[in-house]
């Protein structure tokens, strides 16, 4: 009676202790471990606005893509300080920073590679009305691989803190075509001005540009800029 005694006694305690793990374990919606040298955006900069379009259906795909678990955004840990100066710099003007996306998982690029073969095309009037889609890979607006599966490239643009809107840049995000590139000539003078801007902030602060989007920076000194992550974006 004793020893039944006491292995009742330690079989309880086991399942206590097991209890207060998965409380505990549970208690973390992303407690996901994200490479070294990564970080969680907003752990740096707090007060900046997170749209992750490829976490919803508001995207040129229309549907939410591979590799996308929750509305977070990850980068490497050099461009989020960037973007936390940039952050403070804007501020002086009423401004901020509003990411579309950060880093990108190379199993969501092999989602666009895929959608980009097949016949879907429920969003082509606003993400890509001129340009045929099976053209896509030809002029470039799909690849196989992306510098944003570095880790140090991101999609944003500028809102005005007093009413959380975006500031008019000429084309919605990911639209795909020449009104989108940074020189195009059929803006208005607001519009340009505006690009002008967030070009200007950026390259400050030591990202490079895109020619052919205006949303699309990359980190000058990126630390992995020969690797490409896998990992989910939880």
């Amino acid at each position: 009676e004793f020893y039944n005694t006491a292995y009742t006694i330690i079989i309880l305690r086991i399942l206590r202790i097991s209890l207060y793990f998965i409380i505990f374990f549970f208690s973390f919606p992303y407690c996901t471990e994200i490479p070294e040298g990564f970080v969680y955006i907003k752990d740096l900069v707090t007060n900046i606005k997170i749209d992750l379009k490829y976490y919803t259906n508001d995207n040129f795909v229309g549907n939410k893509i591979n590799g996308y678990n929750a509305p977070v955004a990850i980068s490497t840990k050099e461009t989020a300080l960037a973007l936390k100066e940039i952050q403070k710099d804007l501020k002086h003007f009423n401004y901020g920073l509003k990411i579309f996306d950060s880093y990108r998982p190379q199993q969501a690029v092999d989602h666009f590679v895929r959608w980009a073969k097949n016949n879907n095309r429920k969003m082509k009037s606003s993400h890509y009305p001129n340009v045929k889609k099976i053209h896509l890979f030809k002029e470039g607006y799909i690849a196989s691989k992306s510098g944003h599966t570095r880790g140090s490239t991101v999609d944003l643009t500028i809102i005005d803190l007093n009413n959380g809107k975006e500031l008019d840049m000429g084309t919605i995000y990911d639209y795909f075509g020449k009104e989108s590139w940074i020189e195009y000539t059929g803006l208005t003078v607001h519009q340009r001005k505006n690009r002008l801007l967030l070009q200007s902030v950026m390259n400050k602060y030591g990202f490079k540009s895109l020619k052919e989007e205006w949303w699309h920076f990359t980190l000058s000194n990126e630390p992995f800029p020969n690797k490409y992550f896998n990992f989910m974006v939880e």
